[in-house]
């Protein structure tokens, strides 16, 4: 690709540039700016107020400058004279420490010096609820097993397929679309690709399902656990890493086609699963997904134990296939950026200090799990997942002091502001006390 955004536009028919970054807490945020400005922009960035967002700044910092990455443009399928960039975050001429794009390039940098690509690839559930978000949009959709349901998926073909249809036409190989376990949810499929690439795309995904769906009269929602009867949005990645065109994780002779090298990523994903669940489940709500008790359709299909195992969805990693695992404790909510590198940087201290993975559990944990002794549990809610990653030294290691201290304050913060309000339940369970 050229990298001069300027001649681009200029090729494309682009008129204008969303400049982008996702804050901390995943939230997308943007400047748009008009071709003709964009040469300006590539030199010195879209200036933002940091404080103004969930990055750990106050009001006195000095401009944050977004450079966009011409490498991440994409021209919206449905407005195609506006291009989308992802950007890297500059504050007095150094990287914002907490930019979340940029603490994922740095532990890509971390496994390309050991000649390493992760490649991802994610399964992105959402709802589709009416426009003030009350209740599932299709009041047709209430079978109590809905999953793969034909019909309460064809009802919502036209805007599938526009979602579809769009990363057709941006190159993003789609593959398979369907009605998910709850009602009123649904995943769409891409393939998988380098770990960055498959972040960008990510947040694009998000942006693009909220945008179409407000077109078609609805609202999308990523929200881990929107209703209490109905399974939550999950966002389960598949990841291996790979040596230039050879997957890493693949080994014929190993177990279940897994490699040495793949047992030891896995166990450092293990090891620090609970210490970094504060960036797989990053919300008060979140908790409410991986401890919740069964759903209308009979189960969670959400992890609350640190387990993996064979081709199991009731565990937190799965290895469907030789070559890759699955991790499936992440929720919707979770930061694109964040969550890869959280992983990335657990499997590379796995590889750093071989870790073991423990044994493999081949059996039903949602009917057989309470026989288990020594399993290790997932933190019950926000706050202990906070101080989980807070206190982990491996943590601190990985992401560096200035990343761990700012996410935790603003998680933190939200968490206060949680505990500062009495809810519904509350209220009607100590009235009366």
């Amino acid at each position: 690709m050229a990298e001069d955004l300027a001649e681009i536009a200029q090729a494309r028919g682009i008129q204008y540039f969303l400049i982008s970054f996702v804050d901390l807490f995943g939230v997308l945020r943007a400047k748009l700016a008009p071709a003709a400005a964009i040469a300006g922009m590539q030199k010195n960035g879209a200036g933002f107020a940091g404080f103004a967002t969930h990055l750990d700044q106050t009001p006195a910092h000095p401009d944050t400058l977004a450079i966009p990455d011409p490498a991440s443009l994409i021209q919206l399928p449905w407005k195609p004279e506006v291009g989308w960039l992802a950007a890297d975050l500059y504050c007095d001429g150094q990287p914002v420490p907490d930019a979340p794009r940029q603490v994922l390039q740095r532990q890509i940098a971390k496994a390309r010096a050991l000649g390493l690509q992760m490649k991802t690839g994610v399964e992105c559930e959402f709802f589709l609820l009416n426009r003030d978000g009350s209740a599932v949009a299709d009041g047709a959709d209430d079978y109590p097993k809905p999953c793969y349901d034909q019909m309460a998926l064809m009802r919502r073909y036209d805007l599938i397929k526009e979602i579809c249809d769009a990363m057709l036409q941006l190159g993003w190989q789609p593959y398979q679309n369907d009605h998910e376990d709850a009602n009123g949810q649904f995943e769409m499929n891409w393939e998988y690709d380098d770990v960055l690439r498959t972040a960008d795309r990510h947040v694009f995904f998000k942006y693009m399902v909220r945008t179409l769906a407000e077109k078609h009269g609805m609202r999308a929602t990523f929200m881990p656990k929107p209703f209490n009867g109905l399974t939550g949005n999950g966002c389960h990645m598949h990841v291996s890493l790979w040596r230039g065109e050879e997957n890493a994780f693949a080994d014929p002779a190993g177990e279940l086609g897994m490699s040495t090298l793949a047992y030891q990523f896995l166990g450092g994903v293990i090891h620090s699963a609970a210490d970094l669940c504060a960036i797989f489940n990053p919300t008060v709500n979140s908790f409410k997904r991986i401890n919740a008790p069964v759903t209308t359709s009979g189960a969670t299909w959400s992890p609350n134990t640190i387990t993996y195992t064979g081709n199991n969805r009731t565990h937190m990693v799965r290895i469907p296939d030789a070559g890759r695992f699955e991790f499936r404790l992440m929720d919707g909510a979770t930061n694109p950026y964040l969550a890869p590198a959280a992983l990335l940087l657990a499997g590379l201290d796995g590889i750093a200090n071989r870790r073991d993975p423990g044994k493999r559990l081949d059996i039903n944990m949602y009917t057989d799990g309470h026989t288990l002794k020594d399993v290790r549990r997932l933190p019950l809610n926000l706050l202990d997942a906070l101080r989980l990653f807070d206190a982990s030294e491996i943590v601190r290691a990985g992401f560096g002091n200035e990343v761990v201290d700012s996410y935790t304050k603003l998680r933190l913060a939200e968490w206060n502001a949680f505990m500062s309000h009495a809810t519904a339940w509350e209220r009607h369970h100590t009235l009366d006390c």
